[in-house]
């Protein structure tokens, strides 16, 4: 009878383990895969040139998806990124440009004000969101809509419908510059990864945000002040989508107000199929980045294939979606 006993015991002790093991690992052996199979497929793919590539494509989505984690960790979402990359890259080119009729008065101006400028629209859209669904309980998924078509208004606005040229060297260092043979926006993206991962695992402020996203109820009742942290984490993502936006205008050479159209849905990609759950509370952010590493090596690899873009894209719903389903059996699981 102990035979008996000890056998299915240990059977569900084993499944159990490899259950833990994918949900912890999964990711990183998708992506592993994901690259086994494109390197078989394109002997140009594991190349140090494509590698650099692809690592540059996926440094502005990266630094999106960082700040949408930390949104996502306390039950929100950020659907206005990609018009705030946009506002932010034009309104900060234009303290950065020698082209006489886009430059502000006197430009252009020594690069700190630009950069201070970009970080500070995107740290002003963050602060408005983030007041509206703190102080006025809007759910973020309406508040951010508004912003979305709001900054897109304004980015039309401010610059009248066309684009900034003429960047001055100084400013596209941020986009074009590289350390020791490294692309300067994959260098900012590490720096972001760091200091990022540093808050959220190692400081009070981070292990709320989970608290916030995991109860808020009672989280508020244990003295955290949810209606600070939610509106803190907005502020973030706000002012990493002003990071982003100058990136992008430093590496293209000039502010186009088309830029960062439809943005956010990678940044929610890339968080999504890196783990965190959309209900808050879950994730971290080396799934984050894996995520987002995941849509720059598969964009990259089907274009080497020679795959149309509109397949890429149903692919990326369909890993979406998928993702979304494992995270809600999860939850049903628990």
């Amino acid at each position: 009878m102990s035979d008996v006993n000890v056998k299915p015991a240990a059977g569900w002790l084993g499944s159990e383990r490899r259950r833990l093991l994918v949900q912890e690992y999964g990711i990183f052996i998708a992506f592993i895969l994901l690259v086994v199979v494109l390197s078989f497929s394109n002997p140009y793919f594991l190349t140090r040139g494509n590698i650099s590539n692809v690592l540059l494509q996926t440094s502005i989505n990266g630094v999106l998806a960082i700040g949408m984690t930390f949104v996502i960790l306390s039950r929100g979402i950020d659907l206005s990124v990609g018009s705030v990359v946009a506002l932010a890259g034009i309104v900060s080119a234009s303290f950065a440009t020698t082209s006489t009729t886009a430059a502000v008065a006197g430009g252009p101006y020594p690069v700190v004000i630009p950069f201070a400028v970009g970080i500070g629209v995107g740290v002003a859209c963050g602060a408005i969101v983030g007041f509206i669904v703190s102080r006025f309980a809007v759910p973020a998924f309406v508040a951010t809509l508004g912003m979305l078509s709001a900054a897109r208004g304004m980015t039309l606005i401010y610059g009248d419908g066309r684009p900034v040229p003429a960047l001055v060297p100084e400013f596209r260092w941020l986009g074009t510059s590289s350390i020791v043979g490294i692309p300067m926006p994959v260098v900012i993206l590490a720096v972001v990864f760091l200091v990022s991962w540093w808050v959220l695992s190692r400081t009070r402020f981070g292990r709320y945000v989970y608290a916030v996203g995991g109860n808020p109820h009672a989280a508020k009742t244990s003295g955290i002040n949810v209606s600070r942290i939610r509106f803190s984490v907005y502020v973030i993502s706000g002012g990493l989508a002003g990071l982003a936006g100058m990136i992008l205008s430093a590496r293209t050479g000039s502010a186009l107000p088309q830029a960062g159209i439809a943005y956010e849905l990678d940044a929610i990609a890339a968080v999504v199929i890196g783990g965190t759950s959309l209900a808050g509370g879950v994730g971290r952010l080396t799934g984050t980045l894996i995520g987002a590493l995941i849509i720059g090596v598969m964009n990259n690899g089907l274009d080497l294939m020679g795959i149309q873009s509109y397949y890429q894209q149903i692919l990326k719903g369909v890993l979406i979606v998928g993702a979304v389903m494992l995270d809600q059996k999860r939850n049903q699981d628990a």
